[in-house]
């Protein structure tokens, strides 16, 4: 923990100590954020001592990080699994970028690829996930549990496997089959893996959470509720976004639009923050991608408080989407993706499920690529997004893919294979 500063929450600006170990902000039961000391770093490392390029996953960013791996107290901490530092795929015959003139890329969390790092449980949830429980080894957590969509669920389990602890994921009883049965199985084949099913969504699971895990001392791991562990490590995303090839004699830079998938939105407060650490360390300037919030037409919190112009969401009714990552009818850090999305010229939009499917098809019949439902959303949204005129000539705009589309074989194999 060389240069976290404090905790400090993201609505009331309240700071915390770096050593307490709490969830929400007491104050107003919000999202914290770790700080990092970026004057401090820059008088301790100049020209790039933070940096660490050899290592291929996210902890490259070293110093930068809630632990850092150029510390060796800290090393004993990090729980890796390879994660991070996937590639950006350049769909450079999709038939709007062509018509447009800009250049599309796919920030492709769900397949390895050569020459890369990979998620080892494909998705970019192992980001959040090797942030939180290695921090939650810093601070000798034992049991942790998350309600969750599906894929947090897998990540948590064999990160909580490699540090030791015993884990409870709490998910829907339609979580694709892929993932419930992998949970299941190491439930099945371990004492310090146990899994819950639910009726409903992400929001029943919660509940259960805190009725029956949290009295019996279980760390809670849902999105946002641990204190910025999974914001930190989501933001290497964006670290990764404006790295260049040689990050120590090249240019640093933003893409233009970003198009990410929102459930809970973890990953746009991530990059957010990489933005402001990277402007903080001269690496960049003030100038932001637009940040566009995608999400499935059925449960669409976001894009309807976007539309009706509120500063956070209520909690939707939950609908049915293939995208089930999507499924999230609310969020504790909703307020903040709006602010961002707001701040940044972007918006947010909703995509129907006929759409994700056909988006799902196309990337898959041109460029042999296997994306999640959810990534096929943000491909979807191109079209409001050209509509609305967030995407320029000669931008370079990229789409995230935060999944493996093997994790939703039975609910989509359909779209490739009949």
């Amino acid at each position: 923990m060389s240069y976290i500063k404090n905790l400090e929450c993201s609505y009331c600006g309240k700071e915390y100590p770096r050593d307490q170990l709490m969830n929400l902000c007491p104050k107003d039961d919000r999202p914290l954020e770790l700080i990092i000391d970026i004057e401090k770093l820059k008088q301790d490392k100049p020209n790039f001592e933070w940096y660490r390029p050899e290592i291929k996953s996210m902890w490259r960013f070293g110093s930068l990080l809630g632990l850092d791996i150029n510390d060796s107290k800290d090393q004993e901490d990090i729980i890796s699994l390879g994660e991070g530092y996937t590639p950006e795929i350049h769909l450079k015959n999709h038939p709007l970028a062509k018509q447009h003139q800009f250049d599309l890329y796919l920030k492709d969390e769900g397949q390895p690829h050569k020459g890369w790092g990979a998620n080892p449980t494909g998705s970019f949830k192992d980001r959040g996930m090797s942030m939180a429980i290695s921090m939650a080894n810093h601070f000798g957590v034992k049991k942790v549990v998350v309600p969750t969509q599906g894929n947090a669920g897998d990540s948590l389990a064999e990160y909580a496997i490699k540090a030791g602890m015993k884990s409870v994921i709490i998910m829907p009883d339609d979580t694709p089959m892929p993932i419930l049965g992998r949970v299941s199985a190491l439930a099945k084949m371990r004492d310090d893996v146990e899994i819950e099913l639910v009726k409903g969504t992400i929001k029943e699971a919660g509940t259960l959470m805190k009725e029956k895990y949290l009295p019996q001392g279980y760390f809670n791991m849902a999105t946002f509720q641990e204190p910025g562990w999974r914001i930190d490590g989501k933001k290497t995303l964006g670290y990764e976004l404006a790295e260049p090839h040689d990050g120590k004699t090249q240019e640093w830079k933003l893409p233009d639009v970003i198009l990410y998938p929102t459930g809970g939105g973890t990953g746009i407060l991530g990059m957010w923050k990489a933005f402001d650490e990277m402007q903080a360390l001269g690496l960049i300037g003030s100038q932001r991608p637009k940040i566009i919030a995608v999400q499935a037409e059925n449960t669409a919190p976001v894009v309807n408080a976007y539309l009706d112009n509120q500063s956070d969401t209520t909690i939707a009714e939950a609908g049915e989407t293939i995208a089930t990552g999507l499924n999230v009818p609310g969020g504790v850090g909703h307020f903040k993706v709006l602010d961002i999305v707001r701040t940044s010229g972007g918006m947010a939009i909703k995509v129907n499920e006929k759409s994700i499917a056909k988006n799902l098809q196309d990337i898959y019949k041109e460029y042999g690529i296997w994306i999640c439902p959810e990534g096929a959303a943000t491909i979807a949204a191109l079209d409001s997004a050209l509509e609305n005129k967030m995407i320029q000539t000669g931008d370079k705009v990229v789409a995230f893919n935060t999944g493996s589309f093997e994790k939703y074989l039975p609910n989509v194999k359909h779209l490739i294979f009949d």
